[in-house]
């Protein structure tokens, strides 16, 4: 299994950037342990812990979100092309932070099993 994140970069407080995660190795409409698969994505700050900023079943399509978050960034997933996506508008200095996708079982759960390598998005004020 390998999850490839791409579109970070740096912008300027209330831009917009749009990262994805593409899987491969698995099957987005596969089960794994009676469970389908969801896509997660994290961040963490230098000095600070990783947090997880939004989730993705994939076969329900039922989403979570970080309360910091919500109504700024949407996730979302084209199942054809093995892709998630997380669109983040109206980007704060606090969201300055590596971004990494990761695939499980169950959202906000811990059950992570294979990660990406990140990818840097940095916001300025």
């Amino acid at each position: 299994v390998q999850l490839v994140e791409s579109g970070g970069g740096s912008v300027q407080a209330g831009g917009s950037l749009r990262l994805s995660c593409v899987a491969s190795g698995f099957s987005f409409d596969g089960v794994r342990d009676g469970y389908g698969y969801t896509i997660a994505w994290f961040r963490q700050a230098p000095g600070k812990g990783r947090e997880g900023v939004s989730c993705i079943h994939l076969s329900g399509g039922s989403t979570t979100y970080l309360d910091a978050v919500k109504g700024r960034f949407t996730i979302s997933s084209d199942n054809a092309k093995n892709t998630v996506y997380l669109q983040m508008n109206s980007l704060k200095p606090e969201d300055t932070a590596v971004y990494r996708c990761a695939a499980g079982t169950l959202c906000g759960m811990g059950t992570e099993e294979y990660w990406g390598q990140g990818t840097q998005v940095t916001v300025s004020s």
